[in-house]
């Protein structure tokens, strides 16, 4: 195959931390090309290299066979390539037509702003991966998987040469992942190159013919997919073997510390019931759309229901708001970290705080000493990879960022952890950690909701499992016996 982009010995670091250590890849021309790597390997820093939002200390860099002293985002941009990250850039506060016209329209330079054609623009976007997104809709208001999809019909809108997709189906449906792996496909057919970035290995399986592994800023080597294995791929990215089955537990008490009854929301859910048990985990599995998140939110006040009753301890609760929520014992890990988690650009310390600082001040003051102290203790206990507390979070990789988090919302000392798709986004062994982390917590005897569409995190370690779909929940499962293969099936027929 022809050769449309090739670094070679690239090095980077920030503040003399090395992030690249002479990182070696190759894509060629109409080729579906897998990076792959752990959190904090190095794959984020280099596609920021490719897309010239970031030059290299040092390292040679080839563009269609020829060297460039450098990549500048607007030479990239020209030579058809284009980049999604994780974070989606996009503009909240615009309409789902406007999100995906921007690109194309600021090009153009109109003076005066053609809604026609920025209908179009978007109509014949959304066509190339066959979907159907209400046009005038306000970004902010759809679910973070859908706003994946604007953010992917937008990079569609130009010419492309070389798309960069970083984590793109981390909150995708299964039916919108096999629409987006088939477009991938397609768009090789006519030639175009793909750097598909993805903790699901499975996809990156299904659709690259080379891939690239990461470890510690340094490039393990290139293979062809065909060569490795789902064992051998965890092995090279990580450096040592994973074990990845089901986690016996036994769950021995009887006491009732959740009670949800007839719980209704209009166009979310309907009639809602389950109980949930001290020291259980309890897996709530379903599609994006399936209500699993509104339940979640209205548990946590965050939306409370039209109808239904509550009972904590047994006793028959009203939660209005958040604040009473957290009163009542309950904490929630929402979906979309970044944005509902966390205080980007604050400190560890800060965020760790953020839930439990009036419990921390003395005299309407909080001693610098007892917020360091406290984040210390939670960064200790998680074991979150920083430097210091008072580095800014952002800086974090996506596992550790989860992590604080969970110490927030632990802090809180809650009965009840609701769990939202807790690692969406994290490399395997980061998500083993967190996993294991539920697994004690649940230990510990807190009753933990653990929402998922990832059917080896629902199985793998779950006791009891509720199928949504629709807003309804059409099946209690045993997880000690459910085979994924039976629950993949059951999430299918609905």
């Amino acid at each position: 195959m022809q050769e449309l982009l090739k670094l070679s010995g690239i090095y980077k670091s920030f503040e003399g931390v090395r992030a690249l250590k002479g990182v070696n890849i190759t894509i060629n021309k109409g080729e579906i090309h897998g990076l792959v790597g752990e959190n904090g390997s190095g794959k984020s820093t280099l596609i920021k290299i490719i897309s010239g939002f970031i030059q290299p200390d040092s390292g040679k860099i080839f563009f269609d066979g020829k060297e460039v002293s450098r990549l500048a985002a607007g030479e990239t941009t020209s030579w058809g390539v284009q980049v999604i990250y994780q974070d989606l850039s996009l503009f909240p506060n615009l309409t789902v037509a406007e999100n995906i016209a921007y690109n194309e329209m600021l090009e153009k330079r109109t003076a005066f702003t053609d809604w026609k054609e920025i209908e179009r623009i978007a109509r014949n976007a959304m066509a190339k991966i066959k979907i159907d997104i209400d046009l005038h809709r306000l970004t902010e208001e759809l679910p973070i998987g859908t706003q994946q999809l604007v953010a992917i019909c937008r990079a569609l809108t130009s010419d492309i040469r070389l798309l960069i997709l970083d984590e793109p189906t981390a909150s995708l449906t299964k039916k919108d992942i096999n629409n987006l792996l088939s477009v991938m496909k397609d768009l090789q057919s006519k030639g175009i190159a793909i750097l598909f970035v993805s903790h699901k290995l499975n996809e990156i399986f299904d659709v690259a013919e080379n891939i690239t592994i990461l470890r510690d800023g340094m490039s393990v080597g290139t293979f062809p997919s065909k060569s490795l294995t789902n064992d051998s791929l965890v092995e090279l990215m990580t450096g040592k073997a994973l074990n990845q089955t089901r986690m016996a537990r036994q769950t021995n008490s009887s006491k009732v510390i959740l009670e949800v009854r007839h719980f209704s929301k209009k166009n979310n859910f309907k009639d809602i019931s389950f109980s949930l048990k001290a020291g259980e985990i309890l897996g709530i599995i379903g599609l994006i759309g399936s209500g699993r998140t509104e339940l979640a939110c209205a548990i946590y006040g965050i939306a409370p229901p039209d109808s239904g009753e509550l009972f904590i301890h047994g006793r028959p609760v009203k939660i209005r708001n958040v604040r009473d929520a957290v009163k009542e014992g309950i904490a929630y890990v929402p979906e979309n970290r970044l944005v509902e988690g966390l205080i980007q650009k604050q400190s560890v310390m800060d965020n760790l705080n953020a839930a439990i600082i009036k419990s921390l001040s003395h005299g309407g003051y909080v001693p610098y000493q007892r917020r360091l102290d406290h984040a210390s203790q939670w960064i200790d206990r998680l074991n979150i990879k920083v430097a210091h507390p008072l580095v800014a979070v952002q800086t974090l990789s996506g596992g550790n960022q989860q992590k604080v988090v969970l110490g927030k919302c632990l802090s809180t000392k809650p009965s009840v952890l609701i769990l939202d798709s807790p690692t969406v986004g994290i490399d395997i062994m980061a998500k083993a950690s967190i996993h294991e982390m539920i697994r004690n917590l649940a230990a510990q005897g807190i009753a933990v909701i653990l929402i998922s569409d990832e059917i080896p995190e629902i199985t793998h370690n779950c006791d009891r499992i509720l199928l949504m779909h629709a807003g309804k929940i059409r099946a209690e499962l045993d997880a000690s016996t459910i085979q994924a293969s039976d629950l993949e099936r059951m999430m299918a027929q609905y």
